[in-house]
């Protein structure tokens, strides 16, 4: 004879229904952190491999790698009902914006400091002012990139950190059971 499990009672049910609800919550945040992961990580091998012929972008590389992974650390405990996965994942995205900065900032000493190689003959061919041009352009581009990372991993490191009292206020609320079903689930 088959071994049958009794069915959950009506207490039970609700609650695994409300924790259902709840969930979503917090956990949407797994989705968002594969995919930075998984193209942060395209970029960082694209980097170290162009490290070949740069420094800078060998030492890019390696920051983006490190950063791909914490996301996919980050994504994994929070599908283990870890809060130190989203507590891990708004540092990251802190981290992610502190190394676009800084590379901006460092391209922009180079741009100018050392003046694009050729800019002369540039110059020379289409006219006066075709360097300052180029220069000032590189320079609103980088400005751009540093607005805008500022802007978006600013709102990306607040996504997560925002989930983290959620997580703990699900965790704090849901009973163990639930807990313990919806973790093996997520993790399938």
């Amino acid at each position: 004879m088959a071994d049958e499990t009794p069915p959950l009672t009506p207490e039970q049910q609700q609650d695994l229904d409300d924790a259902q609800e709840r969930v979503g919550a917090f956990l949407g945040a797994a989705k968002v952190a594969a995919f930075n992961g998984w193209t942060v990580g395209f970029f960082a091998a694209v980097s170290i491999l162009l490290g070949v012929f740069s420094v800078t972008n060998l030492v890019v590389g390696v920051g983006l790698a490190v950063v791909a992974r914490n996301e996919l650390v980050g994504r994994v405990r929070l599908q283990s009902f870890d809060p130190s996965g989203l507590e891990l994942l708004w540092r990251n995205q802190l981290g992610f914006m502190v190394l676009i900065i800084l590379y901006c900032l460092w391209s922009i000493y180079r741009t100018v400091a050392f003046p694009v190689p050729g800019m002369a003959q540039l110059t020379e061919l289409l006219g006066d002012g075709t360097g300052e041009l180029v220069q000032w352009l590189l320079l609103t581009v980088y400005a751009a990139v540093i607005v805008a990372t500022t802007i978006f991993q600013g709102l990306n490191a607040r996504y997560y950190f925002v989930r983290v009292a959620r997580l703990r206020d699900y965790l704090r609320d849901t009973p163990q059971w639930v807990v313990d079903l919806q973790s093996s689930t997520t993790l399938e």
